[in-house]
């Protein structure tokens, strides 16, 4: 199916509301309430902006049975056209979700109390693809799992002045797990 054309142009520049923050992060056991916590936003979303167009999926370390993360859950939810921030960024923000990122292509909302991360994308964003390429194979992938884990304790160990930095110091290692991912699948 192809995508409408979206009402407006996107935004060009990354708007990162309320600045860099500074976060002591500290990674937790898996904890068998997180599939519960992510099922309670889900129908939280879906309670705000209807599931007629959208897809809901739980994603990052709390989707994965048995890693250890930082006790933040991260949902991607595909809309329609991401220009259209009236159809769901709106009732998101009426639901008590806040704004924390505007990028082409990208929304994030998040809890006040920033345990539940929603990123929000366009129907077709390859971004989303790359999301469960890498939690359907940590799940199945025990090696990968822990080599990952090693990885976020090793860079948690330091001190990081906005949590994007962290995420961003664990792409090569990510990468690589997508690679073996991709290459695992047959593509």
């Amino acid at each position: 199916m192809k995508s409408r054309k979206p009402r407006r142009p996107d935004v060009t520049t990354l708007e990162l509301i309320g600045g860099p923050e500074r976060l002591e992060l500290h990674l937790h056991s898996y904890d068998d309430r997180w599939p519960a916590i992510y099922l309670t936003h889900r129908h939280r979303i879906e309670g705000a902006i209807g599931t007629a167009n959208a897809g809901i999926e739980h994603i990052g370390s709390t989707s994965v049975p048995g890693l250890a993360a930082k006790p933040i859950i991260d949902i991607v939810v595909v809309v329609e056209d991401i220009t259209a921030e009236e159809d769901y960024l709106d009732p998101l923000i009426a639901a008590g979700y806040e704004l924390r990122v505007r990028e082409p292509g990208h929304r994030l909302v998040r809890t006040p109390a920033r345990d539940v991360h929603v990123h929000l994308y366009g129907r077709d964003d390859p971004a989303v693809d790359e999301y469960l390429i890498l939690r359907d194979h940590l799940r199945a992938n025990a090696d990968d799992r822990a080599l990952y884990e090693s990885t976020k304790r090793a860079l948690l160990s330091r001190q990081w002045d906005d949590m994007n930095d962290y995420a961003d110091a664990k792409t090569d290692v990510i990468l690589a797990i997508k690679a073996r991912a991709r290459a695992a699948r047959g593509g």
